[in-house]
C-alpha cells in the first residue's frame, strides 16, 4: 500500500462545527473510553526512552515554531486509548504506545520539544484543541472538509476500513454490500458509522432489503467481544485495529480490508504550527525511523511518501 490505494475513501462528512458547542459533534475513526489523562512527556533526545528511534532535530522545522512552542519546548499531543496498535498503554504502565504515539514522539524529535501525550476520548479531541488544552491531535483522524474549517492537516500514514465476523463466517458477509438486516458493531463517532453505514443504508433501501441493525461500542474490545458472544453479525471498523484484534483473538476473522485513505496529524488553523508540523513530518517520513516505527508494529504497509496539507478525503 506505499502511496495511496486507487479505492479511496470517499469524502466523510462531519456536522457542521462552528464553536466550541458544535465542535463537540465532530467526529473521528474510533472512540476510547475514559477522561482525558497525560501519560507523561516524551521527546526531545532518544524520545526520552520510548523506543522511539532516534532522529535528527530539523532547524528549518524549528524556526517555524510559534514563539509559544520554542519558548515551551512543549507540545501537546491528544490522542485517544484502547486500540491496538495505533494507540493503547505499555502494560502495566500508564506510557502510551502505538503508532500514533510514536509518529508524535518522531515529530517532537524534528522539531527539539518535549512531547506531553494527553489521553482524552475521541469527540473530546476537537473540542480541547479549540480550548488550547493540546497543540496538535495525532489519532488516526481523516482530513475532511468539514474538518478543515477549523483544523489544518497534515498525512502521515495510511489506514482501511475492516468487517470483522466470526470465524468460518457463518453468516456469509464478504463485502459491504452484505450488510443489509445485519447486527453491526460501530465504534461511537467514528467514520463508519456517521459516513459508511448512511451510504450503506441508502443502497439498502434502494434494492429493498432491511436496514443495517446498528450497534454502538466505545472500543473495539467491546465490539469484538459482542461479535464473539453472538450479540453482533460483524463489526466494521479501521483496518490496523481489526486486523490486530484477529491475529489475537482466534474466535475472529477478517471478511475484507477496503478503502484504504490517508489520515493525518491535525492542528488549530489560527496556531500557526502546520508549517512547522508539515516541515517535520515530511523529514520523517523520510527517515528510516518512521519505518521502524511502522514496522514495530506491523503498518509497513500503512507508510506514505508525502506528508500533504489539507488533502480532503
Amino acid at each position: 500500500m506505499n502511496n495511496v490505494s486507487a479505492t479511496q475513501r470517499t469524502k466523510r462528512a462531519l456536522p457542521a462545527v462552528v464553536l466550541t458547542a458544535a465542535l463537540m459533534l465532530a467526529v473521528t475513526a474510533c472512540s476510547p473510553t475514559g477522561n482525558a489523562s497525560t501519560s507523561g512527556p516524551s521527546g526531545g533526545s532518544a524520545a526520552g526512552g520510548t523506543g522511539v528511534p532516534a532522529l535528527e532535530v530539523n532547524q528549518a522545522a524549528v524556526e517555524l515554531l510559534p514563539e509559544s512552542i520554542k519558548a515551551s519546548k512543549v507540545l501537546r499531543v491528544a490522542i485517544p486509548t484502547n486500540e491496538q496498535p495505533t494507540q493503547f498503554y505499555r502494560e502495566g504502565t500508564q506510557e502510551m504506545t502505538g503508532t500514533n504515539p510514536d509518529v508524535a514522539r518522531l515529530i517532537g524529535e524534528a522539531l527539539g520539544v518535549t512531547v506531553d501525550i494527553q489521553v482524552a476520548n475521541f469527540d473530546s479531541i476537537i473540542p480541547g484543541l479549540a480550548a488550547n488544552r493540546y497543540d496538535m491531535t495525532v489519532s488516526s483522524m481523516t482530513p475532511t472538509e468539514k474538518r478543515m474549517e477549523v483544523l489544518d492537516f497534515v498525512d502521515y500514514m495510511q489506514i482501511g476500513n475492516a468487517i470483522a465476523v466470526p470465524k468460518g463466517n457463518p453468516a456469509g458477509i464478504k463485502d459491504e454490500n452484505a450488510l443489509c438486516g445485519k447486527k453491526v458493531g460501530l465504534l461511537t463517532g467514528s467514520y463508519q458509522l456517521t459516513v459508511n453505514v448512511p451510504d450503506y443504508d441508502a443502497a439498502c433501501a434502494a434494492a429493498g432489503k432491511d436496514a443495517i441493525q446498528k450497534s454502538e461500542f466505545q472500543d473495539t474490545r467491546q465490539a469484538i467481544s459482542a461479535l464473539t458472544s453472538g450479540r453482533l453479525d460483524t463489526v466494521l471498523a479501521d483496518s490496523p485495529i481489526l486486523n490486530f484484534a484477529a491475529t489475537q483473538n482466534p474466535q475472529i476473522e477478517v471478511a475484507r480490508t477496503y478503502e484504504f485513505a490517508p489520515v493525518g496529524v491535525g492542528v488549530p488553523k489560527e496556531s500557526g504550527l502546520v508549517k512547522s508540523v508539515s516541515a517535520a513530518l515530511d523529514a520523517v517520513i523520510k527517515s528510516e525511523s518512521y519505518t521502524k516505527v511502522l514496522g514495530k508494529y506491523g503498518l509497513e504497509t500503512s507508510a506514505i511518501t508525502e506528508a500533504r496539507v489539507n488533502f480532503a478525503q
